[in-house]
């Protein structure tokens, strides 16, 4: 009877709360359709407030500011609060400025809107990774984080025809007011699933520059950016870099092919974060450089773009799971500190794709994309491969002598 009592707690103990880590992912989800929303309804957005297309466009880059700007300060402010308070105060924040946006006649109301609304999510994004282990055993991290990440490419994938879709059936205010929809929902399910942890009593708490320099941080952080550097330069100008292999009509098949292959890269990080992050994660950067390399050639042939988009599709799936959990793993009890410094990062990224593709395209065109991408993620992959003793140490993340934050 006794034995049998044990095995009962353990496989209770080794079950994963999935219904609480897919909460999470609604809330990254919630995060990435919230930002790329106006995308596929510029047009009627331009409309709607009387401004220019370019003007519409930069409610985009004022969410992205927001994250920016607000990450660290919050997450710093925050440390010491419940963290379900804080995940709340998060979604609350989206359901607050998205209805604000729905509603919204004025161009600068709106604007501010998606300001605040990209504040909600340097937040919440800076919790989610901590978030996802601290509801899990040490050894299954690496699989919670990688369920918690699911939300991300799904996003990624639909989210720009998601709201063209809803744009064109229901008008782009009720696109946001059914965000604001889904987000309540989202807040009965963190209430009912999502349990609730407390937060960093004051001594507890590492101060920025100390988590900044704490050992194999800052080489995770350089990764990150040139990983999602290279990522966003080509994912940002998609549609015309398709349209050199004829497939300009045909860019919601892309990014589903995208999407779907993500899905699979996430499964893939979720099976090896644990045992083989360092292996895994330089075999994903050698993945994606290799098919940079082949788009330089090839890209004009459909079916190698095709293959190449999910390949890197599957390279950049599992790109969260693995650099979110070896940042943490560095930073121990500074995790949360320290992803909100990977917030910071990842949307600079995203910025930065967006500029420096911008000049690329106007300088050499499209087939400049692929070579700038090679190198960036060759210089991610010797940053990588040079931190094996802090960073992305290799062996099984559980191997003695290491010591992570939960």
């Amino acid at each position: 009877m006794a034995s049998t009592t044990t095995i009962a707690t353990r496989e209770e103990a080794d079950r994963l709360p999935v219904t609480g880590l897919l909460a999470l992912a609604m809330t990254g989800f919630l995060c990435i359709v919230t930002e790329t929303l106006p995308a596929g309804l510029l047009p009627q957005i331009s409309d709607g407030l009387a401004v220019s297309s370019s003007l519409a466009g930069q409610t985009v880059t004022a969410y992205a500011m927001g994250s920016v700007l607000a990450a660290i300060p919050l997450t710093l402010a925050t440390s010491g609060w419940r963290r379900r308070t804080v995940l709340l105060l998060a979604i609350v924040g989206f359901l607050i400025f998205n209805s604000v946006t729905a509603i919204s006649t004025a161009y600068w109301l709106t604007l501010a809107a998606r300001f605040f609304a990209g504040v909600s999510a340097g937040l919440a994004w800076s919790l989610l990774a901590g978030y996802a282990r601290r509801m899990v055993a040490l050894s299954q991290q690496g699989k919670a984080l990688a369920i918690a990440m699911v939300g991300t490419p799904i996003a990624l994938s639909l989210g720009v025809p998601l709201g063209t879709w809803l744009g064109t059936s229901v008008g782009w205010r009720w696109a946001f007011g059914i965000m604001s929809l889904l987000t309540l929902i989202l807040i009965a399910w963190v209430l009912a699933k999502v349990p609730d942890y407390a937060g960093q009593a004051k001594g507890d708490r590492s101060p920025l520059p100390q988590v900044f320099k704490t050992p194999g941080v800052r080489p995770v952080l350089c990764v990150v950016i040139a990983w999602m550097l290279a990522h966003n330069l080509l994912y940002t100008y998609i549609a015309p870099f398709v349209a050199v292999a004829d497939l300009a009509d045909h860019v919601d098949l892309v990014l589903l092919v995208f999407g779907v292959a993500a899905l699979v890269g996430i499964w893939v990080a979720g099976k090896f974060v644990d045992r083989a992050l360092r292996r895994t994660l330089l075999l994903s950067l050698l993945a994606f450089g290799l098919t940079s390399l082949v788009l330089g050639v090839w890209a004009v042939v459909p079916s190698v773009l095709l293959v190449a988009m999910a390949t890197w599709g599957v390279t950049f799936g599992g790109a969260g799971t693995l650099l979110q959990t070896a940042l943490a793993d560095a930073a121990a009890d500074g995790a949360d500190v320290a992803l909100s410094m990977n917030v910071v990062a990842w949307n600079s990224a995203i910025a930065g794709g967006g500029l420096l593709g911008g000049v690329l395209l106007d300088a050499w065109g499209v087939s400049a994309f692929p070579w700038a991408m090679a190198l960036l993620l060759a210089i991610g992959f010797l940053i990588a491969w040079r931190a094996r003793t802090h960073g992305f140490p290799a062996g099984h993340r559980l191997s003695p002598g290491q010591a992570f934050g939960h």
